[in-house]
């Protein structure tokens, strides 16, 4: 059984930091891409981030970009996401998922297994 368990969220102030993890457990780690998304109140799931299966390859959304930094340690199964300069506009829960691929269509964007999310909070 596929288990992804995010950990580290919690309540920070605007341009504060944390640091959230992602525990894979069930399925072999480096054969799968990994990715966050987070879903806002009120708002639809979207995109944050998405790492390879070797962690070589990075790609960010636009809103995250150079305040995020995704990584992952494959001898750890587990995922991270570095969140810096954080935004009252960042507060969301925060999925972890894992995909064979992934793609740039919602609302899975080819994520096969999803986690149940973390609460991160900016207050401003």
């Amino acid at each position: 059984q596929v288990r992804l368990v995010e950990s580290g969220g919690g309540l920070v102030q605007a341009g504060g930091s944390l640091r959230l993890s992602c525990a894979a457990s069930g399925l072999t780690f480096s054969n799968y891409a990994m990715g966050w998304f987070r879903q806002g109140p009120g708002k639809e799931r979207e995109f944050v981030a998405t790492i390879g299966w070797t962690g070589k390859s990075t790609y960010y959304a636009d809103s995250v970009k150079g305040r995020f930094t995704i990584s992952r340690d494959n001898a750890k199964n587990t995922m991270y996401l570095q969140m810096n300069s954080l935004k009252p506009e960042d507060t969301a829960v925060y999925y972890c998922a894992a995909g064979t691929y992934f793609k740039r269509t919602p609302p899975n964007y080819g994520m096969d297994y999803w986690g149940k999310g973390t609460l991160v909070t900016v207050s401003s």
